[in-house]
């Protein structure tokens, strides 16, 4: 997937998009005029630059994904990590745990998914 930057407003949007879809365009007016006080062309054009970019398509009047939304997400983590911690994943991980106390939970969850990732799967 080639990188995709979003700003606030436009990522509000594709999750609404994301949450909704495969959603009629007209459907997805009337969800962006209740959830972002939007008129009809600024979701139509917020819509078509999406499309362009290639993250969404709207194809006979029907809205629908053409990267998901935890493809974009982890793409965006990733890019995150690249940019501000030089690619290392474990830089990140110091930084975020020097910040945020860990649930006894939340490290089992953590360490499930590192042993998973030993074992392959």
């Amino acid at each position: 997937m080639r990188d995709i930057e979003l700003g606030a407003v436009s990522e509000r949007f594709a999750d609404l998009v994301w949450a909704n879809e495969p959603i009629p365009s007209g459907d997805l007016v009337k969800v962006c005029e209740r959830e972002l006080n939007w008129k009809k062309p600024t979701t139509y054009t917020v819509l078509r630059k999406l499309c362009e970019k290639g993250l969404f398509r709207n194809e006979d009047g029907v809205v629908s994904s053409l990267v998901s939304r935890d493809a974009f997400y982890a793409a965006k983590s990733e890019q995150i990590i690249e940019d501000s911690y030089r690619g290392s994943l474990p830089a990140f991980v110091a930084a975020f745990m020097s910040r945020k106390n860990l649930s006894d939970a939340e490290v089992s969850e953590i360490q499930r998914m590192i042993d998973a990732y030993r074992k392959g799967e």
